[in-house]
């Protein structure tokens, strides 16, 4: 089975709100997502415009301290994870939760993934949000697994 990737430059906030749109409308089961990038690239605005676009009244906020926020008020579940804080030992005590959270209807987000250790073998989506030389956020969105090239797919079109 062969990654797709996608590749999108969001030259403003409004750019970045039609790219949630359109992500959103292609999960409306849910998927288990992994988002990279630099303290401040935009993966938390990107889950927040998700969040709108999927109806979620919350306050949708950034999970640093608390490792997880959980938003039930949409379409949707979702579930927003940042593993920035965890150490080793800390991701290995929750690797069984984020498992949890990858099957079913929901949609879950996972920040700093990298500090995973590769503990996340499922299907999934993930997002490499950086920064061009022109202060552009850069989205690039990569398929893993089963199923998930049609979200590619559906974001190409």
């Amino acid at each position: 089975m062969k990654n797709k990737s996608y590749k999108k430059i969001c030259k403003s906030l409004d750019d970045t709100r039609v790219l949630a749109k359109k992500f959103a409308s292609l999960v409306p089961n849910g998927c288990f997502v992994n988002l990279f990038g630099e303290i401040g690239a935009g993966k938390t605005a990107f889950v927040r415009l998700v969040a709108e676009a999927l109806d979620i009244k919350e306050k949708v906020t950034s999970p640093s301290f608390t490792i997880l926020n959980e938003y039930h008020t949409g379409n949707i579940p979702i579930y927003h994870f940042d593993l920035y804080r965890l150490e080793n030992e800390g991701v290995k005590t929750i690797t069984d939760e984020l498992r949890e959270y990858s099957s079913g209807k929901q949609l879950t987000f996972v920040e700093w993934a990298e500090f995973s250790q590769n503990e996340i073998p499922f299907d999934r989506i993930e997002i490499n949000v950086t920064y061009d030389d022109e202060d552009n956020r850069c989205f690039e969105f990569t398929s893993q697994g089963a199923g998930m090239e049609k979200i590619i797919e559906g974001l190409e079109n």
